[in-house]
C-alpha cells in the first residue's frame, strides 16, 4: 500500500507514482490526441462544415448523458471502494480476534508447551489466508518446527482452522481447559473461519461483467464523438479537452477495477502480508 501524506497537495499534483491512473493511460491518450486531431482537421480544412451543420448540435447528446455517465462512474467507484473498505475490516477483525484468542489462552494454559503450539498456529492461519486470498502457492517450510500436515489440494486455511480446533479439544479432553473456557475461546475460533468465507466472497464474487463492459463501452462512445460538435466552438483546442475528458473517466474506471479485489498484489491493495506479520509480532508478545 502507498504510504503518503493527504495534505502534501504539491507533491499530489507534481508527483507521478508507478500506479498513478496517468502512467497507464498514456498511450491511449497519445491515440485520442491523434484521433481528435484528424476529426478536426477533417471538419474544419477538408469538409469545412458550417455553422449551421447538424453536427454541431452533437454536444446536446453529451450534456444529456453526460449526467447518466457520471451517475453510473459514482456507483463503479462507491461499490469498488466498498469492498476495498470491508477488506479492510475483515482483517482488521482477524487481528483483534487473534489477539483475544491469545490473551484468553495465555491465561487458561499452564502448560509451555501448549502455549507454544497455539504461538506458532495462531499466526499461520494468517500466513496462509493471506497466501490463499492472494492465489500463491505456499509449502511447508513456511511453518518452521511446526508439525502441520498440509494438503496443497485441498482448502488450506481450513486445515488450519481445524488444527486449532482439535487441540483445543484436545485440552478439554484431557481436563487442561474446562467446558466453560473452552466455550470461551469458541467464538474467536469460529470467528477465523466467518472471516476466511467473507474475503473469498469478495474475492470470488467480481462486479457483473454485463455492467463493467457497458461502462467501457460507453466511455468509449462518449469520448469518441466528443471531438465532432465541439470542432466548431473550440477548434483545435478540443484535442487537450477532449484527452482530459478522457483521462478523467477512464482513470474512475481504472481506479475502480483495482480497488474492487482488495486482495491481490497492486499497489492500492490492501497489505494483508505486512497486517499478517503484525500478528505474528504480537501474538508471540503474548504468548
Amino acid at each position: 500500500m502507498v504510504q503518503y501524506n493527504p495534505k502534501d497537495w504539491i507533491i499530489f499534483i507534481f508527483r507521478f507514482h508507478k500506479s498513478d491512473t496517468f502512467r497507464q493511460l498514456f498511450p491511449m491518450m497519445v491515440l485520442i490526441g491523434l484521433y481528435t486531431s484528424g476529426i478536426c482537421y477533417l471538419e474544419m480544412a477538408v469538409w469545412q462544415l458550417s455553422e449551421s451543420s447538424h453536427v454541431k448540435n452533437i454536444p446536446i447528446m453529451h450534456g444529456l448523458v453526460g449526467f447518466v455517465i457520471s451517475l453510473l462512474l459514482a456507483y463503479r467507484t462507491n461499490t469498488a471502494y466498498d469492498r476495498w473498505w470491508e477488506g479492510r475490516k475483515l482483517w482488521g477483525s482477524l487481528v483483534n480476534n487473534s489477539r483475544n484468542l491469545a490473551l484468553k489462552l495465555s491465561v487458561m494454559l499452564k502448560d509451555d508447551r501448549d502455549k507454544l503450539y497455539f504461538r506458532r498456529i495462531i499466526p499461520v492461519y494468517a500466513s496462509v489466508l493471506q497466501k490463499h486470498l492472494a492465489d500463491e502457492e505456499t509449502s511447508k517450510t513456511l511453518f518452521d518446527d511446526l508439525d502441520l500436515e498440509m494438503d496443497h489440494h485441498k482448502h488450506r486455511p481450513n486445515q488450519v482452522a481445524r488444527g486449532l480446533y482439535q487441540k483445543a479439544n484436545d485440552l478439554y479432553v484431557s481436563g487442561k481447559i474446562t467446558g466453560d473456557q473452552l466455550i470461551v475461546i469458541n467464538s474467536e475460533l469460529q470467528s477465523f473461519t466467518d472471516v476466511c468465507g467473507a474475503c473469498e466472497r469478495i474475492k470470488n464474487t467480481p462486479i457483473p461483467y454485463s455492467y463493467s463492459a457497458f461502462i467501457k463501452k460507453f466511455i468509449f462512445i462518449y469520448v469518441m464523438t466528443l471531438p465532432f460538435g465541439y470542432v466548431f466552438s473550440l477548434g483545435y483546442y478540443t484535442i487537450p479537452v477532449v484527452i482530459f475528458i478522457f483521462y478523467v473517466l477512464a482513470s474512475l474506471e481504472l481506479i475502480a477495477e483495482e480497488i474492487e479485489d482488495p486482495f491481490g498484489n497492486d499497489v492500492n491493495d490492501l497489505p494483508t502480508q505486512k497486517i499478517a506479520s503484525n500478528i505474528k509480532k504480537h501474538i508471540e508478545e503474548i504468548l
